[in-house]
């Protein structure tokens, strides 16, 4: 790549994540911190603190955060380390079985949730049938323990990104080291914790940095589960008050901020003490081979695990093709009518359109503007190239409904942007926000593909009289296409049921997209929830069969674009 064009492509980038990256946050900080009679001010987010409600939601939004990531890593760490170390029977089918929960939204997932634990669901209907429980005093779970119900949700979705980050770095260990620890009598569980654990910490805070951050600022399942004790809800709620009311404002404020707080300290008390190893290992890692009840234990963990992650979404099926199911283990009554009404409801059908107008637009901008960039960070020296490899994964880390709250702020009337409100047309917004934010996975799909093509390629196409651009389009583009279309897939499919944005800048029906549609439709009288599940199993397929086609393009790499 030509300096002049990677000095057009730097500024074009940067103007681009100040306009919708920068700005939005700023925004909102100067929404919580300034006055515009006193200027500088923390009297709004003294206030914030003052008020029980407030504290309260901030307090179960940490422990909402705390409690996913925790979980995920007790359920991540296992499955990683007996991949690692074991060569089991049907490892590849059982590797790529556990990774399917990333694939469905715990959004979808929550309907099915309310279905195995509502007062009448499934569960208090089989204990019932045992003689375990009144009849008449059914029991409320989600009433009982909501936190426990969406963090269990949140981190059965979410433990596959620290899986694959865990995954990936014992790959990169030297062996040499751990039979260099045995022989000195450092075995089991004290050679994890001495050895292993130190050298996989990187790994494992890039997994917990996502996982905490996507898990502190859950909008979706705690809407879907009504419990608004919780600060994603009460900024949801607070929407409405958004041009005159900076407390909104001090309140996405403070959730920011506690946000970069935890990111900022994790990488410095993780990172601290990393450890260089050679760059090539004596001899590759070496899997043991277990024997048969070995083999029983590791596919019943992958086999449980995957169970028990799937089973809200298994609910939500089954909900899909019911048309009666209340005080019932199993619905009474199965139809496929649903799936046709899901797609022929005056509200799903224009909700389809939109999301892939807004997704195909979003993944070709993410597109042309990633790959660009991808090619200043891996092909140039250009000074500065690390900011802006910065700017291009930051929007990975901060949390959507920050972003979507920016969104708005920057479009209200007065405003820069007021031309995009989405009080009007979100078209544009959502685009540029679904955009905005699906742009890292193609910039590190694109980036682990050009980081296996030789750059010598092109220099022997430029020798040869061929100019930079044309040398980048004929040679090294069809070179990392398989990498290109791994990122366009994952963007369009993300795109098609980005949860956070779509609630907050779809505010006309017309306007709405698919998640939107489903969040609305579960609120319907009569058949409202199977036309949801319905709709939400058409999207739960389209999204798992996008995420498997990039996950075998990728190979190895997939695990690469959730690193921050």
């Amino acid at each position: 790549m030509s300096k002049r064009l990677a000095i057009t492509v730097y500024t074009i980038s940067i103007i681009f994540f100040g306009c919708f990256f920068i700005l939005p946050i700023w925004e909102i900080l100067r929404g919580g911190f300034f006055d515009y009679e006193h200027g500088f001010t923390l009297s709004y987010l003294k206030t914030v603190f003052q008020n029980p409600v407030y504290v309260e939601g901030l307090f179960n939004s940490f422990v909402m955060g705390i409690g996913s990531t925790v979980l995920g890593l007790f359920i991540a760490v296992p499955l990683a380390y007996v991949y690692n170390g074991y060569d089991f029977f049907g490892k590849r089918f059982f590797s790529s079985l556990v990774l399917l929960p990333i694939m469905l939204p715990p959004f979808v997932g929550a309907n099915g949730v309310l279905q195995l634990l509502g007062t009448y669901g499934t569960l208090n209907m089989f204990l019932i049938k045992l003689g375990l429980m009144d009849p008449t005093m059914p029991f409320d779970w989600l009433g009982a323990y909501p936190m426990a119900s969406i963090i269990a949700m949140n981190a059965l979705s979410l433990y596959p990104v620290l899986y694959l980050n865990i995954v990936a770095s014992l790959a990169n260990i030297d062996p040499t080291l751990g039979e260099a620890a045995e022989n000195l009598g450092c075995k089991g569980f004290q050679k994890f914790w001495r050895i292993t654990f130190p050298l996989i910490r990187p790994g494992v805070f890039a997994g917990c940095t996502i996982v905490f951050i996507w898990a502190f600022t859950e909008l979706g399942v705690p809407l879907m589960f009504n419990y608004n004790r919780i600060t994603s809800v009460q900024i949801y709620n607070g929407l409405k008050e958004i041009g005159g009311n900076p407390f909104p404002y001090a309140l996405v404020s403070v959730m920011f901020i506690f946000a970069a707080t935890f990111y900022l300290l994790g990488k410095k008390l993780f990172e601290r003490n990393n450890y260089a190893m050679l760059a090539k290992a004596s001899h590759g890692q070496v899997c043991k081979k277990p024997n048969t009840w070995g083999n029983v234990g590791c596919c019943m963990l992958f086999s449980l695990v995957t169970l028990v992650a799937l089973a809200p979404h298994a609910a939500v099926v089954l909900f899909s093709f019911a048309s009666d199911w209340y005080q019932t283990i199993l619905p009474t009554n199965w139809t496929f009518d649903n799936y046709l009404a899901a797609l022929g409801d005056s509200l799903t059908i224009p909700s389809i359109q939109n999301s892939l107008i807004y997704a195909s637009c979003a993944t070709l901008v993410s597109a042309m503007l990633g790959v660009a960039i991808a090619f200043v960070i891996a092909r140039t020296k250009l000074p500065g190239r690390q900011l802006l490899d910065t700017c291009a994964m930051m929007p990975l880390a901060v949390p959507g409904l920050i972003m979507a709250f920016g969104f708005v702020a920057i479009s209200q009337e007065g405003r820069i942007f007021a031309c995009l409100n989405p009080v009007k047309n979100p078209t544009l917004l959502l685009i540029i926000s679904y955009a905005i934010r699906k742009i890292p996975l193609m910039v590190r799909s694109s980036v682990a593909g050009l980081q296996q093509v030789s750059q010598t390629y092109e220099e022997a196409a430029q020798n040869l009289g061929c100019s930079s651009f044309k040398a980048i389009r004929k040679i090294t583009l069809p070179l990392i296409a398989a990498n290109l279309m791994a990122g366009a897939i994952l963007v369009f499919s993300q795109a098609m049921l980005e949860v956070s944005d779509s609630l907050i800048l779809a505010q006309k029906k017309a306007f709405y997209p698919i998640t939107k549609a489903i969040y609305e439709l579960l609120n319907l009288l009569g058949n409202g929830t199977f036309l949801s599940c319905a709709l939400g199993v058409w999207a739960m397929t389209f999204l798992a069969v996008t995420i498997i086609g990039a996950s075998v393009l990728l190979g190895k790499s997939f695990g690469s674009i959730f690193k921050v």
